[in-house]
């Protein structure tokens, strides 16, 4: 299954290991960022959040300057430096020492970052074909949580809130495994360029972000992200731990496990689910994946109401919802730029990558502020209720899409058609 889910190009699996490398680095510093601005370098909690979502906000706000950048000097232009200002900005995190310089150095780490995703996605698509290119980006999430999960527990191992000097070390490893990446795109110089130079297109790329939403399919795309990602995604990092330590009564421990449950599943289905889906309704994986979401906030709901009852099934059920969490992303994500991308013309191939990617952004705004009222009310239920209604009408929605793709689109295997009879000579 791995081999087949191998691209093609020799450029493309490289640019894959660089993924993993990256991720590696990712994986070190991703868990601790919080503990490390509060418990190490002595910020309130309210700062210390409001620094994360500082970058969070910047990030968002620059990232449709990243696709029109690359549709405009093409993606490796963009990712080179992108990934330069990343190293140097994880770097600078082992030197913060206050509220100012906290803010300075996510501003710079958020410049970074704001067209890496879209433009190595870019990348990929444009050294992938389509048959080939919904298993490539399946690979591409398997390889990220496997390097996010490596780069976990071996930072786990290593830091001490006792010992800055610990904090100072994953992050200055974090910023090496940035240049990794820029190191291995160095090497392939005919990579990332222009995607519109292909078609003979001399002057700038035709339309902007009006034209690609003016895209109906594409739009209809975007607004079940848009619910899905914010019933979804954006409530795990806030709704789902909240639930869980405050509703269900677990150990924050219980959530440690629950997240390696999902990085488990993740790397250990993703092939699979790759093989199963190829060549089906893309439009109907999406609406299994709004399902599966559902049933996983179920899932935890019914932690809740047995908690007080059985403290053992309620913390199995906290693990059981993230691992079902993490089987709905492993159909998602090789599915959701596949399609992007199917959708995309060359010339404006980058703002549709940075239009996908700003749908994670803008949920991952609205989720976190509406999780907490919503836990608040009627034990958790209200929203158990919220997440797994709004799951479901992203399943509608992704289901009302397949009338506006074509078959190709869609993802359908065709088969090839008929050669036509033989027209007999005239006499």
């Amino acid at each position: 299954m791995l081999r087949r889910a191998l691209p093609r190009r020799s450029e493309a699996r490289r640019i894959l290991l660089g993924t993993l490398l990256s991720a590696i680095g990712r994986g070190l510093t991703l868990p601790f960022l919080f503990i490390y601005l509060t418990d190490v370098r002595g910020l309130t909690d309210t700062r210390a959040g409001l620094v994360i979502g500082w970058y969070g906000a910047v990030t968002l706000a620059l990232s449709p300057l990243g696709g029109t950048l690359i549709d405009r000097f093409g993606a490796r232009r963009v990712v080179l430096p992108c990934l330069l200002i990343e190293a140097v900005g994880t770097g600078s995190l082992a030197l913060v020492d206050s509220s100012a310089s906290a803010f300075a150095v996510m501003t710079v780490i958020a410049v970074g970052g704001s067209a890496i995703w879209s433009g190595q996605n870019t990348i990929l698509a444009s050294l992938t074909d389509d048959d080939e290119r919904q298993r490539v980006f399946g690979l591409n999430f398997a390889l990220l949580n496997l390097g996010i999960g490596i780069g976990g527990m071996t930072s786990g191992a290593i830091v001490d809130t006792g010992r800055l000097g610990t904090f100072q070390a994953i992050y200055l490893l974090d910023a090496v495994t940035y240049l990794l990446p820029a190191l291995i795109l160095l090497t392939l110089p005919t990579v990332g360029h222009r995607l519109g130079n292909r078609r003979g297109v001399d002057e700038a790329s035709a339309g902007g972000y009006l034209t690609v939403l003016r895209d109906r399919p594409f739009r209809r795309l975007v607004i079940f992200g848009l619910i899905l990602t914010t019933c979804g995604y954006a409530q795990v990092e806030v709704g789902f731990a909240a639930y869980a330590v405050r509703v269900v009564e677990v150990n924050p421990r219980v959530v440690a496990w629950a997240l390696a449950a999902n990085t488990v599943m993740i790397v250990l289905a993703q092939l699979l689910v790759i093989r199963r889906i190829e060549g089906r309704s893309r439009t109907r994986a999406l609406a299994v994946v709004g399902a599966v979401f559902a049933a996983a906030w179920l899932v935890l709901g019914a932690g809740g109401l047995v908690s007080g009852e059985s403290a053992l099934f309620a913390a199995l059920c906290v693990v059981a919802c993230s691992a079902i969490f993490g089987f709905g992303e492993t159909m998602l994500s090789p599915v959701m730029p596949a399609l992007t991308n199917a959708l995309a013309t060359d010339e404006l191939r980058g703002r549709y990558n940075a239009m996908s990617s700003m749908i994670f952004g803008v949920s991952g705004v609205i989720g976190p502020v509406t999780a907490g009222p919503l836990i608040g009310a009627a034990n958790g239920m209200v929203w158990v209720a919220t997440v797994v209604g709004g799951c479901l009408v992203a399943s509608l929605v992704a289901l009302s899409l397949r009338r506006l793709l074509s078959t190709e689109q869609d993802g359908l295997a065709t088969t090839a058609p008929a050669s036509p009879a033989p027209t007999p000579a005239t006499a």
